[in-house]
């Protein structure tokens, strides 16, 4: 789901291990996130960024949600703000479905919903 000027990488330009100062900023709500996420990413539901801002501790965003629209919502409002910020396209949809590793610490059988 490319968004028109909205900066986006895709999940397999994704390293496996993010450069220093960078995050994979998972923006799905908390049911989403429970039932499966990528490993090592930050949580910060949509709904709550604008009162956790203090939260984003690093300087850049790769910035996920389940296809790529809330995530692109919230990429333009960090760009807008300061940070460095790339919405992933096609969301935790494509990380899934690419084999990328999805966990979950409270479900036994991660899945992306």
């Amino acid at each position: 789901m490319t968004t028109p000027d909205v900066p986006t990488t895709t999940v397999a330009d994704i390293p496996a291990e993010l450069p220093e100062g960078t995050a994979l900023l998972d923006v799905r709500e908390r049911d989403e996130w429970d039932a499966g996420h990528a490993p090592g990413a930050a949580h910060i539901p949509m709904s709550e960024l604008a009162g956790r801002l203090g939260d984003l501790t690093d300087t850049t965003y790769l910035v996920i949600c389940r296809s790529g629209g809330r995530s692109a919502r919230v990429t333009t409002y960090l760009n807008a703000n300061g940070w460095e910020a790339a919405n992933v396209d096609g969301g935790m949809q494509v990380w899934e479905a690419q084999g990328r590793p999805v966990v979950s610490d409270t479900d036994p059988t991660p899945r992306v919903i």
